[in-house]
């Protein structure tokens, strides 16, 4: 997982402060990248109007404060957050960025964490107010912060079991070259990985290697002395030549598969948070039926020993040498992780829920005299227009009430009482969700290799066909 630095976001030339905002909202939330806007969460505003209310707390705030930058003046702040390919489903990636923006801000401002799925790569958009809640401070950005967002990020990761960039090297780079280092392996350091993977199966000599190679779905050419390679994915070749990185050229792969050198693997750029104990088993045939090749498969049988070796020693060490014990306690484990994620997303839900009705009600206050006003105008276009972003946010909470059927307003306090009520019992939960994932995730394997081991899947397949020609 990589963490860019942070973003301030200024005016800019040729632009207003309300253009700037809405510009960088009206990209990150963009329906096409956000599943419709399904992956968009806001804390403290509503996202569908965010821009409107982070000027209006700049407005608080001036008002207070008696504060006033020139074009240099910081309206908000903006952190993309990125996952490694596969690794993370959408609505967890949102979770985390919401994780992130809560503790690195305090939740002292708003923001709006929108999740894009439209790259390889899930990544996080995330922008907080420059403005705190309170309307009397802003938050600066300060030295060694881009250090504190991945120290932050990378904590987060470790906390839910996701891979983080062990030695990260932004600065010079792209965002894509970026994520390249970090999300994805480049080509080079892939093939590398290849030629790791098939030394590791001590092949007679050079060709026997160039063979293996070919079974993992490298494809390998000749032109003139100089062979090329090019991993699954990508479209160009890579010379196996000095440009390898040192220890991967022809001449030397040569020379270790001679014994006349030993082969040290290149350090890995992505290290990953430690493993559960136990694995489940490869399933060969299925592999070899898909294309893959006998060094493959001799790789295959290879983990399947080490992993029922790790089975059983998991099994005795819980004390779960009986198999109604382990499926019991499978059982068990699962019925348990459902209910704290059940409790989880229903607090998360009401969360949300207290943020954006007292979001709509602070709004509602501030800008009641101004839909007065506006009223007592006869609507009139010109009031309109001089004060647009009051009004739309006066429209949108009075909306909001009548959609949640609300008649009697309830007071701030109340519902700040009740939200700190229910992030306490949320973070209870949480520590017990992560302790109780791992254990689900563990006996699960656990379980599904005995059944394998023991052929209990196949008999239950063959009992639910016998069931269908029954019926029948």
């Amino acid at each position: 997982m990589a963490t860019t630095r942070i973003m301030p976001l200024h005016i800019g030339k040729g632009r207003t402060e309300s253009q700037a905002i809405s510009d960088i909202i009206d990209y990150v939330a963009n329906p096409q990248k956000t599943d419709s806007g399904r992956l968009i969460t806001g804390f403290a505003c509503d996202s569908r109007v965010a821009d409107a209310e982070f000027l209006l707390a700049k407005r608080e705030y001036i008002s207070t404060t008696g504060r006033v930058r020139g074009a240099d003046d910081v309206l908000a702040y903006h952190v993309r957050q990125s996952f490694k390919p596969g690794e993370i489903t959408p609505e967890e990636a949102n979770r985390l960025g919401v994780e992130f923006a809560s503790r690195f801000t305090k939740g002292n401002h708003a923001f709006v964490v929108c999740t894009h799925i439209d790259k390889s790569h899930i990544h996080n958009h995330i922008i907080w107010n420059a403005v705190n809640l309170n309307c009397d401070r802003k938050f600066r950005n300060f030295w060694g912060s881009t250090r504190a967002v991945r120290r932050l990020n990378d904590t987060i990761c470790i906390e839910n079991g996701y891979s983080i960039v062990e030695n990260p090297k932004p600065h010079g780079k792209s965002y894509n070259k970026w994520l390249g280092d970090g999300a994805k392996p480049s080509h080079r350091e892939q093939l590398r990985m290849m030629i790791d993977q098939a030394l590791e199966q001590k092949p007679a000599d050079f060709d026997g290697l160039l063979k293996l190679l070919e079974e993992m779905g490298c494809e390998v050419t000749r032109r003139g002395q100089a062979i090329r390679l090019k991993a699954p994915g990508w479209k160009k070749v890579a010379r196996m030549d000095e440009a390898m990185g040192e220890g991967y050229s022809e001449a030397e792969i040569r020379a270790v598969l001679a014994g006349e050198k030993t082969h040290t693997p290149r350090k890995k750029n992505m290290v990953s948070t430690s493993a559960p104990k136990v694995n489940l088993l490869v399933d060969i045939q299925a592999k070899l039926q898909a294309g893959k090749g006998a060094g493959y498969a001799r790789w295959a049988k290879v983990f399947n020993l080490k992993q029922m070796a790790q089975t059983m020693n998991y099994l005795t060490e819980h004390g779960l040498l009986e198999y109604a014990a382990l499926a019991e306690k499978a059982a068990a484990a699962t019925a348990r992780h459902n209910e704290l994620s059940a409790q989880i997303k229903a607090a998360e839900t009401r969360m949300a829920e207290i943020n954006l009705l007292r979001t709509h009600i602070i709004n509602y206050a501030k800008t009641r005299e101004v839909y007065v006003a506006y009223r007592k105008a006869g609507y009139s276009k010109k009031f309109l227009s001089e004060h647009e972003a009051d009004i739309l946010l006066h429209k949108a909470a009075k909306q909001a009430f009548e959609d949640l059927g609300i008649k009697k307003l309830p007071t701030v306090k109340s519902l700040q009482a009740e939200y700190a009520e229910l992030l306490e019992e949320k973070k209870k939960d949480y520590a017990e969700y992560r302790r109780s994932r791992e254990e689900m995730r563990e006996l699960l394997a656990a379980k599904a290799n005995v059944d394998r081991l023991m052929g209990y899947g196949e008999e239950q397949q063959k009992d639910q066909k016998k069931e269908q020609i029954q019926d029948r």
